[in-house]
């Protein structure tokens, strides 16, 4: 074997091990550590207190526990932090997240929601190695906002059953829709016990407002629950707590779980595998635009997610995302590096290890304010007005991707709102295609009634294609046809079929067919499926207009003097 024969499959072996670095850490992702690990480590702390009250929370509103919540959060923040491809980003328990696991909650069990979380894991970890990481770019703004828009309002609404009973119903005895499950809850309240609730939601509420107006760096939610929880130590109050939590975390190990419902639990996996990959990237892109804190590789952030939700789940723990809130929060509070994630984790690891005790005194209601407020916070007016005002398509796809998401599924509103938003937009882009016939240019000649010229503008697609041929086909009294294709845009194989079937047919009607400025990036397309083939005789094509117009005029007298003869 020669040198070069060799060397042929040692390339793409090389290539395949660049491939996989990549998606590994290396020691350039501490590269800045020496300048930032001062303003890291308040980061971390910060993101830390900051996460603690939203992990217990999401843990209790997904049907779980506190503890489910807290592991979530220190397992997968560790490990999306490491194998991730951001540098600031934060993962845990999400909101969105919540959404979808309530339902497997209902229809599973508990038990069933870390065997989810490691086959989703494995999911989202083979997306990132098939490097499926620029997928959510396909997402359109609105659609990601009708998203966001319906899972606050899910989110809201899951707090409803913490507020009217202190014992809310469990998994299976509510319906697994927020909206049919709230009014439920409602319908069954225990209204002694409403006040003492709302009051306990109503004042961390408040003090989530007022703490940032007296210092910014003060944490509203968790000043909140630490009032509330006092007074209720303090003072005789029906107030439901989170209860006992362990002082440490749980073994690792494999989910147990019957083998016969394994293979109900693989559509689920699917639905929380898109969720964490969409979810994640979309906030390690802005996590990007909030400051210069690097760029981010969406390939290997699907890698960190995929090992931090199978981390998680062999925890006992919840599938993780990306939480685009406690990301910002590190980034404004300083973070640069993954140091600052990295302490977010051990500070929650603290508190389960020293104030385990007073953790599980909380009252589910403080929980409940702090998301209902979350919730609020998701959805920006500013965003919604102008998405309203921008184009009814776009209104129309927000609108339906949030209503969506509210009634049925989340993953289904995302794959519907992309749907309607492809409609709308290869509608609004076909009706930039036209066929307009213009005078010849120049002295008119008499030969020039005979004469079409015809300018193609715009896109010729499947969507535009049967258009712009009804309008070529339907010219009359005409002997010769002059297509400009200088303007033509986009063609696809559609487009193309139907040129040549318009040069078929006015040809079979004796109208000869010129074609003038076929663009080099159409031209293997044209000749591949038959456009320049289906000409007359290949002096038909022109790069010029002139040319092609006195080619014209002059079969134009031919034709007259045949017929004259």
């Amino acid at each position: 074997m020669s040198g070069a024969d060799a060397a042929t499959p040692a390339r793409p072996r090389r290539r395949a091990g660049a491939v996989l670095r990549a998606l590994l850490p290396s020691a350039a992702d501490y590269r800045g550590l020496r300048r930032s690990w001062r303003a890291d480590l308040v980061a971390g702390v910060t993101v830390g207190i900051v996460a603690l009250p939203l992990a217990l929370g999401f843990g209790v509103s997904a049907g779980l526990t506190a503890e489910a919540g807290l592991v979530t959060a220190i397992v997968a923040g560790v490990l999306a932090a490491v194998f991730g491809g951001s540098n600031v980003q934060v993962s845990g328990p999400t909101g969105a997240m919540v959404v979808v696991l309530v339902p497997i909650v209902a229809a599973h069990g508990p038990a069933a929601v870390a065997a989810v979380s490691v086959m989703a894991g494995v999911l989202v970890l083979l997306a990132g190695v098939l490097r499926l990481g620029r997928a959510v770019s396909f997402i359109p703004w609105p659609v990601i906002e009708g998203f966001t828009l319906g899972i606050a309002v899910i989110i809201f609404l899951q707090q409803v059953p913490l507020l009217v009973s202190a014992a809310p119903a469990g998994a299976g005895e509510h319906s697994a829709n927020a909206v049919a499950a709230a009014v439920e809850a409602v319908a069954a309240a225990d209204w002694a016990y409403v006040p003492w609730a709302l009051g306990a939601a109503g004042l961390v509420i408040t003090c989530m407002i007022a703490a940032p107006r007296v210092h910014p760096a003060i944490p509203g939610s968790l000043v909140g629950i630490v009032i509330v929880t006092v007074l209720t130590v303090l003072l005789p109050t029906p107030l439901a707590a989170i209860g006992a939590l362990p002082a440490s975390l749980p073994a690792p190990a494999l989910p147990s779980l019957d083998p016969a419902v394994l293979g109900d639990l693989v559509a689920p996996a699917v639905t929380v595998a898109a969720l964490a990959a969409i979810e994640s990237l979309l906030s390690a892109r802005v996590a990007a635009s909030l400051a210069d804190t690097g760029a981010y590789d969406p390939d290997r952030e699907l890698v960190g997610q995929g090992i931090a939700s199978l981390g998680s789940g062999l925890f006992g723990g919840m599938p993780a995302t990306g939480a685009i809130a406690r990301t910002a929060v590190n980034v404004r509070s300083g973070g640069r590096t993954r140091l600052a994630s990295l302490v977010h984790a051990v500070v929650l690891l603290g508190v389960v290890l020293v104030a385990a005790g007073p953790v599980g005194a909380i009252p589910l209601a403080a929980l409940a304010g702090v998301l209902m407020l979350t919730a609020v916070r998701m959805v920006h007016a500013g965003t919604v007005r102008a998405i309203l005002r921008s184009t009814r398509s776009d209104a129309l796809a927000f609108g339906i991707t949030a209503l969506v998401t509210v009634s049925f599924d989340l993953i289904v509103a995302v794959a519907i709102g992309v749907v309607c938003a492809g409609v709308f937009a290869l509608r609004s882009l076909s009706r930039s295609a036209s066929a307009h016939r213009e005078p010849p240019p120049g002295e008119p000649m008499p030969e020039d009634e005979h004469i079409a010229v015809v300018r193609l503008d715009g896109p010729l697609f499947f969507a535009t294609a049967d258009r712009v041929s009804a309008a070529i086909t339907g010219l009359s009294g005409i002997s010769v046809v002059i297509l400009r294709m200088s303007r033509l845009e986009l063609v696809d194989a559609t487009g193309a079929r139907v040129l040549t079937e318009i040069v078929q047919t006015l040809e079979r009607r004796g109208v000869t067919v010129l074609i003038k400025g076929v663009q080099p990036g159409h031209e293997e397309l044209f000749r591949t499926v038959g456009v320049l083939a289906s000409l007359r005789h290949q002096n038909h094509l022109f790069t010029q207009l002139e040319p092609a117009l006195e080619h014209a005029r002059s079969h134009v007298r031919r034709r007259s003097g045949a017929h004259t003869a």
